[in-house]
């Protein structure tokens, strides 16, 4: 079988169980069961699992052993995927879908330049990220020569309860949208400093919609603090959440506030109109 008869078996096994469908999303007939269980596969890897066996990743995504033997061939013979005998792991090439967003993505190109102009102006850190599902990811970074943290880098995954830039994201939900969210959510102290208190936490994100920026304290990474403020487009949707930040040695949440906010309020002003 040729590459493209590969994938034709790959995008069309059986039915997969959906949600009802509701307004904003399609019915069930209209969606393509292996291309969703395909990419629940390679969501199966991450950083705390590198490599799985098949029996791992049938787990992982709720499959047969045989059917999660047949995705990890299939992803193995496009390229996706590599094996070590009874280990699977992700290939480089999975960097391609990432990459494609990167490149193609109207956001993140706009807003490279602001975070240039932010970075070189402090000569601090800075990065913007979206919301996907528990995690902000990371679409755009600059580190003006000063080397913070190694989750500023464009893909990168972090939690979004106990980052800036997470908290300004889910302060555009509902109060009965953050219940539900904050009500799957494990709050992990990641540092002494986080905050694992869900009123506590329900009440800061509520916080930083009233102020219209949040702040955070070495909650995430020992040593790093982060200002964030949201990014919306001329109707108000928030699409992104935009940072500074630095190192706690040198700078003080006091100068944090007054030194940042002020430029990373003229920066989501600018890109207010273009967004």
């Amino acid at each position: 079988m040729n590459a493209f008869g590969h994938l034709d078996a790959f995008l069309n096994q059986d039915a997969v169980t959906a949600l009802p469908p509701t307004a904003e999303s399609p019915h069930k007939r209209d969606l393509i069961a292996g291309l969703e269980k395909g990419l629940a596969v390679i969501e199966a890897f991450d950083q705390d699992r590198p490599r799985l066996t098949i029996s791992e990743v049938a787990q992982r995504c709720s499959l047969t052993r045989a059917a999660a033997r047949r995705y990890l061939i299939t992803l193995e013979y496009l390229g996706y995927v590599s094996s070590d005998r009874r280990m699977y792991s992700l290939s480089p090439k999975v960097l391609r879908l990432g990459q494609s967003y990167m490149h193609s993505a109207r956001l993140p190109r706009i807003v490279q330049p602001e975070l240039h102009k932010l970075a070189y102006a402090l000569k601090e850190a800075s990065s913007a990220g979206v919301l996907d599902g528990h995690d902000v990811i990371c679409i755009a970074a600059t580190e003006a020569g000063r080397l913070v943290s190694s989750t500023l880098q464009p893909g990168t995954r972090v939690p979004a309860y106990c980052t800036a830039n997470g908290r300004v994201l889910l302060s555009a939900k509902t109060p009965a949208e953050i219940d539900a969210w904050l009500a799957g959510q494990a709050l992990e102290p990641r540092t002494p400093h986080t905050l694992t208190d869900r009123d506590t936490l329900r009440n800061e994100i509520t916080r930083i919609r009233s102020r219209g920026y949040a702040t955070v304290d070495q909650e995430f990474e020992l040593g790093l603090r982060t200002i964030s403020v949201p990014l919306k487009n001329y109707r108000g949707e928030m699409l992104a959440a935009m940072n500074i930040s630095v190192q706690a040695a040198r700078v003080s949440m006091d100068s944090l506030v007054n030194d940042c906010l002020p430029a990373l309020l003229q920066a989501q002003a600018r890109l207010r109109g273009t967004l």
